[in-house]
């Protein structure tokens, strides 16, 4: 048997009672390492199971899993993940490789930030559909995700925007060389992506989009998130031009992007606000 077991969004305390009883009596125990990252190290994690940890990486996961769903055949085997498991794709098509080897699998779900954005605020059944901010380079600068935010804004529909992480990645030289070196960890800020965001809307002006056509604006509200779920969560509303200058602190960051506001949604946000005559100002309409 194959378990997927999320482990929550704060500490090594998040598994849930049945997420940690199978964890125990695993013979392998499988923690997944780049899709997002817990406020503790493997080690921790360790003392705290009782059990061998073996760090997965996206290779492993995605190339190299042979191994593992070849020990589930005989074996329970557990593979944890931060938040819920099924919040990625790539642990779904996991799963299905699993079942094309004839591998049975279980989920344990437990918080993700998916859900767990809540904490700001903003109803859940108000959001649209969640977008990936991914950082930026010289020579690839996407803008797609502004298209999917300007669609749930259209309907009234606040976005998640889920920021980029990278873990264990080569850089482009040592991809071509062929080297077995790893950039450090790299997590985007709430301020990264603000600034990439405002920088979209240049772009869309040069292109010829009348402001009234535009998603957002630099004065538009907008939602930064820092370590939900950890001890340490913090949580502020300003414009997005404020934000893009905005430190929120060591990661995981998320942003949210609002639509149309509730009167109990406006009442939450301005807990919130760093400026509340601003936001008295801006969001008094629910826009």
């Amino acid at each position: 048997m194959l378990y997927l077991v999320g482990l929550g969004l704060g500490d090594v305390r998040d598994i849930t009672i049945k997420g940690l009883e199978i964890v125990k009596k695993c013979s392998k125990v499988y923690l997944e390492s780049y899709t997002s990252v817990l406020s503790v190290g493997a080690a921790q994690l360790e003392e705290f199971y009782g059990k061998q940890l073996i760090v997965a990486d996206r290779e492993l996961v995605e190339q190299g899993c042979a191994d593992m769903l070849e020990a589930a055949v005989e074996e329970d085997v557990a593979f944890l993940v931060v938040g819920d498991p099924l919040g990625a794709t790539t642990h779904s098509d996991l799963m299905l490789r699993a079942h094309e080897r004839g591998v049975k699998t279980q989920v344990v779900h437990n918080a993700s930030i998916l859900t767990a954005v809540g904490c700001c605020g903003l109803q859940l059944y108000n959001f649209g559909e969640t977008v990936s901010i991914v950082m930026w380079t010289d020579t690839w600068r996407p803008h797609s995700y502004y298209d999917k935010i300007a669609a749930n804004r259209k309907r009234g529909l606040h976005t998640l925007c889920l920021l980029d992480i990278k873990m264990k990645e080569k850089s482009i030289e040592n991809l071509i060389k062929g080297r077995d070196v790893y950039e450090p960890p790299r997590f985007m800020t709430v301020a990264e992506a603000a600034s990439q965001l405002i920088e979209i809307l240049q772009v869309k002006k040069s292109e010829g989009v009348p402001a009234s056509e535009l998603a957002y604006d630099e004065d538009s509200a907008c939602v930064g998130l820092a370590r939900v779920g950890m001890e340490t969560q913090q949580i502020t509303c300003c414009s997005l031009k404020d934000m893009s200058s905005c430190d929120l602190g060591s990661p995981l960051h998320s942003l949210v992007i609002p639509g149309k506001l509730h009167p109990m949604e406006i009442d939450m946000l301005r807990l919130f606000a760093t400026n509340r005559t601003w936001f008295d100002t801006v969001c008094k309409d629910g826009s």
